[in-house]
C-alpha cells in the first residue's frame, strides 16, 4: 500500500507510458522523456484501469459513446459494455491516491484522456473532441488542485515548466501538512512563495497576503482546549483556501513580463551591496532578458551568484529562484 512519502514525490503515471503492454492492441506508448529524464527524480505510481477491471491485452477498443446526457464506454460495435466497472473502479481508485504529488495521462484515452477525448454518436464512426476520460474525470473531480499534465503536451517547455512548478509546490504543501500545519509554518510557507506567486500572479499575490494577516495570534497557553480547537479549525479553513488560491495562481503561465518585474523587485535588494558595475550588469541581464535575448536562467543565476557573495536570507529562501531541481533543465522556456 501507497502512503505519502516526504522525501520523494509520487507521480502517478499511466502505465503504456512506461512500456507497459497494456493497450488494446498488446503495445504501448512508452515516454521517453518519462523513463529517462523524470525517473531518476519521482517515484512513479502505474496504472491501467482497463487492465485493472479485467479486460486484458490485447482486447477489443473501447470508446466514449454520448447516448443523450449520458456517456457510455463501450466497444465500437456495442457488444461490450464497461461503462458501470469502469466508473465504479475509477472511482473506488482515486480515493486511494491522496499520496500523490500529480499526474501524467495518456492523451485521448477513453479512460486516461485529460481533454478532447471523442465522444461518439450510439453506432457512429462521427464524434466530437469533447470528451474526458472516465479515469481522468474520477480524478480532477476528487482532486482538484492535483497537477494534472497529458505526456505529450509536456513537449511545449512553457507547459512543461509549469506542470512541474506546480507539482513541487502541490508536494511542498503537503509536506507541510504531513508535519503539522500551525500559523508560523504557513506565514513562513507564504514568505517563501511570494516571488513566485508574483511571477505568476500579481493579483493573486495580492489577495493572499492580507487573507493569511487576518489569522489571529494562534493557540495559546491559556487559552481553553475549546478555544485551542476553535483557532485550530479557523486556521485549517484559512489554510484551504490559501493553498487553493496558491495553486489557481501558479496555474497560470508565468510572463516575461510578470517575471522581468519579480526579478527587478529582487534586484532592490541588493542595491546597497552591489558594486556600479554589478548593478549595471544585473540590470543589463534582466533587461535582455525583457527583451527576449536571454533565458530566464541567465538572470537567476546571476542572482544567485550575487547571493553567495552577499547572502541574504529573505531572498535566499525563495521558491522562485529554484523551483525545481536544475537537472530537470526547465528554465530554458522563457
Amino acid at each position: 500500500m501507497y502512503k505519502f512519502n516526504p522525501q520523494k514525490i509520487q507521480l502517478g503515471i499511466s502505465a503504456c507510458l512506461l512500456g507497459q503492454k497494456v493497450r488494446f492492441d498488446a503495445g504501448h506508448k512508452n515516454s521517453v522523456y518519462c523513463q529517462q529524464e523524470l525517473a531518476a527524480h519521482f517515484d512513479f505510481v502505474p496504472l491501467c484501469p482497463e487492465m485493472a477491471i479485467g479486460l486484458g491485452a490485447p482486447r477489443k477498443s473501447i470508446r466514449l459513446v454520448r447516448d443523450d446526457a449520458q456517456i457510455l464506454v463501450q466497444s465500437a460495435d456495442g457488444s461490450l459494455d464497461v461503462t458501470d466497472k469502469l466508473k465504479a473502479f475509477s472511482e473506488a481508485k482515486v480515493g486511494e491516491l491522496d499520496f500523490l504529488g500529480g499526474y501524467l495521462l495518456c492523451a485521448k484515452s477513453p479512460s486516461c484522456g485529460m481533454e478532447r477525448v471523442t465522444e461518439y454518436k450510439p453506432g457512429s464512426r462521427q464524434g466530437s473532441k469533447s470528451g474526458v476520460g472516465v479515469f481522468a474525470r474520477a480524478l480532477m473531480a476528487r482532486y482538484p488542485l492535483l497537477p494534472v499534465e497529458e505526456e505529450g503536451r509536456l513537449h511545449d517547455m512553457v507547459l512543461r515548466e509549469n506542470f512541474f512548478t506546480r507539482v513541487y509546490a502541490y508536494h511542498d504543501w503537503h509536506c507541510l501538512q504531513h508535519d503539522g500545519l500551525t500559523r508560523h509554518k504557513l506565514l513562513q510557507f507564504h514568505a517563501r512563495y511570494k516571488y513566485l506567486l508574483m511571477a505568476h500572479s500579481p493579483a493573486w499575490y495580492q489577495r493572499l497576503g492580507p487573507m493569511l494577516a487576518n489569522l489571529g495570534a494562534g493557540p495559546g497557553t491559556d487559552m481553553s482546549a475549546a478555544d485551542n480547537t476553535g483557532q485550530d479549525q479557523a486556521l485549517a479553513r484559512v489554510a484551504g483556501r490559501y493553498f487553493e488560491g496558491l495553486m489557481t495562481a501558479l496555474k497560470l503561465n508565468a510572463s516575461r513580463r510578470n517575471h522581468t518585474s519579480t526579478l527587478q523587485h529582487i534586484q532592490g535588494y541588493f542595491k546597497q551591496r552591489l558594486s556600479k558595475a554589478q548593478k549595471s550588469e544585473l540590470t543589463a541581464c534582466i533587461m535582455k532578458y525583457h527583451g527576449g535575448l536571454l533565458p530566464l536562467l541567465v538572470p537567476i543565476t546571476l542572482i544567485n551568484h550575487y547571493l553567495r557573495e552577499h547572502p541574504t536570507p529573505y531572498i535566499q529562501q525563495q521558491v522562485y529562484l529554484n523551483p525545481h531541481p536544475e537537472s530537470l533543465k526547465l528554465r530554458y522556456a522563457y
